[in-house]
């Protein structure tokens, strides 16, 4: 983490660290490159594995397995062949996966349609054209790409030390959903990658003060909440708090205050007309309650005792952990076990939360503090609404199939970044570097053995 420690003044304080170099504020913005050299190569190397693993999985990915690739895919299409790009929840149709001719059967998604008009721009026909679907996970692949590129720049950005940057980069690069969800079409691509800029312009903006970070990072709270709701949810609050400290430390003009405003209403753009043409920001479309209804009769939860609030809380919790490594196939005693490391991991997580608060409350707090600090409380406001809706929807239909992780997708650099904040509250050498092989180790062997193998 750098080592200026921020003042109510906005000045920086010399602070003698193990985790960087001391900036001066009166010093040009640091350079985007990290104290050891060679994080640069390591970044590198993460980033092309990434793509690679992203490629491998869009080209081998049967479309009918996971992540409603069909019903996203059917929504461009949709956008396609009506030329609407607003189009009428109520009257899309899936595509056929064999053929990609439309069915009578409808689309479920309940989507904004931004991400899905950019594509239907970008690559070319899908209707009666399956083989263009290729085309298609590719363009996902880039903008997955760019998120992950804007958080590896902004570990190098963040000057770590090589093993503070290995415990940074390899739990993001190791998330078991990641690059499925990259080589495949699916908005969760384009919440990632606005979540990421978010991230990285917000951090540099602290660090830099240059008024073009934040610009950035507000352009990612748009791209976030066009994607979808969790995309809003997250972006807007963490940058909305970001901005509220530089105000407060006398670091940021008043004037800024218009132009987030300008933002945020433009991020919500979508929501706006979808209250004004359904009534909600989250439509609820005779396909999307059909899918819920029916999904939930089938799995015989309908006719279960309903779960008390406590009950669903222990239930979602574990299966928010399970659901880290998405499988289809039945896990084994072993397999249960290795959930232990994420779960382990969020516990470091939320006490390196705890620290990182009371260094803001002691006005002793880095850059690292504040993202943190900002990312961690978006994140427990979103949780804190997710789960109101899905018990709700829970003891309306049964319903028992929504903890899924990927919906933080947009702020999971907050996790590493967090268990960072708890290495450097650690004084011990040896418990120090025993959490940082933890924080590295931990994920590989959880990306390797978390599910059943074939």
């Amino acid at each position: 983490m750098p080592s200026e420690y921020l003042t109510p003044a906005g000045a920086f304080l010399p602070i003698v660290s193990s985790t960087g170099t001391f900036v001066p504020k009166s010093a040009p913005a640091p350079a985007l490159m990290a104290q050891s050299p060679g994080n640069g190569a390591v970044a590198a190397v993460i980033f092309a594995l990434f793509v690679l693993a992203a490629i491998v999985s869009a080209a081998r990915k049967d479309i009918t397995q996971g992540f409603d690739e069909v019903a996203h895919t059917s929504y461009i299409a949709h956008i396609q062949h009506s030329g609407n790009a607003w189009p009428d929840l109520t009257k899309m149709r899936l595509l056929d996966p064999q053929t990609f001719e439309f069915t009578d059967k409808p689309n479920y998604l309940n989507h904004p349609p931004k991400f899905y008009a950019l594509l239907a721009k970008l690559g070319p026909t899908l209707e009666g054209h399956p083989q263009v679907l290729f085309v298609y996970r590719l363009i996902d692949v880039a903008i997955a790409g760019i998120g992950l590129a804007a958080l590896l720049w902004l570990g190098l950005a963040a000057r770590f030390t090589r093993e503070e940057f290995y415990a940074y980069a390899v739990p993001i690069a190791c998330i078991p959903a990641l690059a499925p969800i990259a080589g495949a079409v699916n908005n969760d691509n384009l919440a990632f990658c606005g979540g990421a800029i978010v991230t990285l312009g917000l951090w540099q903006a602290l660090v830099t003060e240059r008024d073009g970070w934040l610009v950035l990072a507000l352009a990612g709270v748009v791209a976030a909440s066009w994607a979808k709701l969790t995309g809003f949810l997250l972006t807007v609050p963490m940058a909305s708090a970001v901005m509220t400290y530089l105000l407060l430390r006398g670091r940021l003009p008043w004037l800024w205050i218009p132009a987030a405003l300008a933002a945020l209403a433009l991020a919500a753009t979508p929501y706006f007309e979808f209250i004004m043409s359904y009534g909600s920001p989250t439509p609820e479309t005779p396909a999307q309650v059909a899918l819920i209804t029916d999904g939930a009769h089938a799995a015989g939860w309908d006719v279960l005792p309903r779960k008390s609030f406590p009950d669903y809380v222990a239930y979602f919790a574990g299966a928010f952990i399970a659901d880290w490594m998405p499988t289809i196939a039945v896990r084994n005693a072993f397999n249960y076990v290795m959930l232990v490391i994420p779960a382990a991991a969020l516990v470091c997580a939320v006490l390196g939360i705890i620290l990182s608060l009371r260094r803001i409350w002691r006005r002793r707090e880095t850059a690292l503090d504040v993202i943190v600090a900002a990312g961690s409380c978006a994140i427990a406001l979103t949780l804190a609404i997710h789960l109101h809706f899905s018990y709700q929807r829970h003891l309306a239909t049964g319903w028992l199939m929504d903890a899924y992780p990927r919906y933080y997708l947009p702020l999971m650099a907050i996790v590493p970044l967090a268990c960072l904040a708890l290495v450097v509250g650690i004084e011990n050498p040896r418990r120090r570097n025993a959490l940082i092989v933890f924080l590295v180790a931990g994920p590989v062997i959880f990306r390797i053995f978390g599910a059943p193998l074939g």
